[in-house]
């Protein structure tokens, strides 16, 4: 009779169950500007002379290394401490080291306040496709860079303050730490709009501003939602006697003592959660007045404006980064005997994303480069901005979580998983539609610009008849469009529709001019012709698939 000692082993088939099979090898060390739809809008937009530099971050943005920081900066999130050992108040925020490895590259890389003080053409077009990259490695710590960027023609308001600030704003050293801010050698800058109570609505804001004998004003009141707590100086808005008005608050006072900005709480948010985001309490608060008493709103719409600027960059390249995923996921991916790429209906998703990213980075840029134009004095550039942004901010901030899904949905079960970083895509794509002004807030504030501004209405039409004439589908759209602006019945209420057929109309026109025929013929189709759907993988026959696939960031050909 044998025993087990006699039995033969079987190591070698055991082993075999645990061999690794059509995995997809992960997407690194590639470069993220190596992107046709990206390099020909930099181009186009007038910042070309940047292009080697964006594929020097576009190669560091997609490297190994940067992607561990973003894992890690999201893993390890921010934890407040809002007493020293010994007692005293100190509310300060410490991130992991891989927070500030990504803050650092943006500051130097200029992504912050550095356009400002640089006079060449096409600046801001050039921090708009280093930002788009970048941030495809992480977003959460863009919040901070956005805002500092944003926040210095809204400073220039009180130019006495804005010749201290600026200069260190625009400096391209990040030096973190809470110290006297005109000893510093860079500064970040934050903002405190909404309170509790109102939200959206700051002229409910209940923060009230008293003016002292030396022309400080002292702040007493809450936020809600402000985010970056560690930054150097914000831009808050408090009830002065003259009416809500805008002020300065730096953390740290001139003498070096600590500004009284009691952290409550730090948001336990959805996603963004390498970015702390707080609600401090102002108390005897030492502040600035930021242009007129009363003017508040007014003063500080030019930082919003830039920053409704960035919620599209970022909504974008929220986009452009799940679409790169999925096209890499299908070009290695094989199932039922044959690639994804290769099979038909994959094809037409991939391609369907393939649009929906390119329009959003088309229209994007083309926003950056009205920017641009704008600071420069180009009044008609101006115009077109007024309505453009809050036009963009609405529909690609809308579009970027259904896009992310379906990229998402590409990868099955694997981008579900933690570790592909579709998880960390998913949850920031709602962000960008909610701050800043959620979608009603857009719609209605193109309504606003419509009524009070029609300077941008004829900006806006100039924009889209460029492109009058070569293509019927297009032609109609505008047209339909027209005849909605000229019926008032009801307009809040058909808002959204108005806004999202602007949208369209204005992307079809700019892909019409600018992009490959396949390209816009694809698009008009999808997206204005008879044969739209309202799900991604529905591209109609008779579309040249492969020519809209090998524009993919991943150089995906057909």
């Amino acid at each position: 009779m044998s025993t087990a000692a006699d039995l033969p082993l079987r190591s070698e088939p055991s082993a075999r169950t645990h061999e690794v099979t059509n995995q997809v090898p992960p997407l690194a060390g590639h470069d993220v500007a190596a992107d046709p739809v990206l390099i020909e809008g930099l181009r186009r937009e007038g910042a070309g002379w940047y292009e080697e530099d964006l594929h020097r971050v576009g190669r560091l943005a997609g490297s190994e290394e940067v992607q561990h920081w973003a894992d890690q900066a999201n893993r390890h999130e921010p934890e407040l401490r809002t007493h020293d050992r010994y007692g005293n108040r100190i509310d300060e925020v410490e991130f992991h080291p891989a927070y500030h490895q990504l803050m650092d590259v943006a500051v130097r890389e200029g992504m912050a306040g550095a356009p400002w003080v640089d006079a060449r053409p096409g600046v801001h077009v050039a921090r708009a496709a280093a930002f788009m990259t970048w941030s495809t490695a992480e977003a959460g710590h863009g919040c901070p860079i956005s805002m500092t960027y944003a926040v210095v023609p809204a400073l220039r308001a009180q130019p006495e303050l804005a010749a201290q600030y600026e200069p260190l704003l625009a400096s391209r050293v990040y030096d973190p730490g809470l110290r006297a801010p005109l000893g510093k050698r860079g500064l970040l800058a934050g903002m405190g709009m909404t309170e509790k109570q109102g939200g959206t609505d700051v002229r409910a804001n209940t923060t009230t501003a008293v003016e002292r004998p030396d022309g400080t004003w002292r702040l007493r009141g809450h936020k809600w939602f402000t985010s970056a707590p560690m930054n150097d100086v914000f831009l808050v808005l408090a009830q002065a006697p003259g009416g809500l008005s805008c002020f300065l608050v730096p953390r740290v006072l001139p003498d070096g003592s600590r500004n009284t900005f009691r952290i409550q709480r730090l948001k336990d948010k959805l996603g963004n959660r390498s970015n702390a985001s707080s609600e401090p309490e102002f108390d005897d608060t030492v502040a600035w007045l930021v242009g007129p008493q009363g003017q508040g709103v007014r003063t500080i719409i030019d930082m919003v404006t830039m920053t409704r600027l960035d919620c599209i960059l970022g909504s974008a390249s929220g986009t452009r980064a799940a679409l790169a995923q999925a096209a890499h996921h299908v070009r290695y991916r094989s199932v039922f005997g044959a690639k994804l790429i290769d099979q038909a209906l994959m094809r037409n998703v991939v391609a369907d994303l393939a649009l929906e990213s390119e329009a959003a980075t088309t229209l994007a840029l083309r926003v950056a480069g009205a920017a641009d134009r704008a600071q420069r004095g180009d009044a008609g550039e101006r115009a077109f901005l007024r309505l453009a942004t809050a036009v963009g901010k609405f529909w690609v901030c809308k579009r970027q979580p259904a896009a992310v899904v379906e990229a998402l949905e590409c990868l099955g079960g694997n981008g579900y998983d933690e570790t592909s970083g579709m998880p960390r895509l998913y949850r920031e794509a709602p962000l960008n539609g909610i701050w800043e002004g959620s979608g009603n807030v857009q719609a209605l504030d193109v309504l606003r610009a419509l009524a009070r501004e029609p300077e941008s209405l004829h900006a806006f039409a100039a924009e889209i008849e460029a492109a009058k004439g070569a293509d019927a589908r297009l032609d109609a759209s505008w047209d339909a469009v027209r005849a909605e602006l000229a019926d008032p019945e009801q307009a809040e209420l058909r808002a959204r529709r108005l806004v999202e057929r602007l949208a369209l109309t204005l992307q079809a026109s700019l892909l019409v001019r600018h992009a490959p025929a396949a390209v816009a013929d694809a698009f008009c189709a999808s997206r204005l012709g008879a044969d739209r759907s309202l799900v991604f993988g529905a591209l109609p026959t008779g579309l040249d698939l492969a020519a809209v696939i090998e524009r993919t960031p991943t150089g995906l050909g057909g």
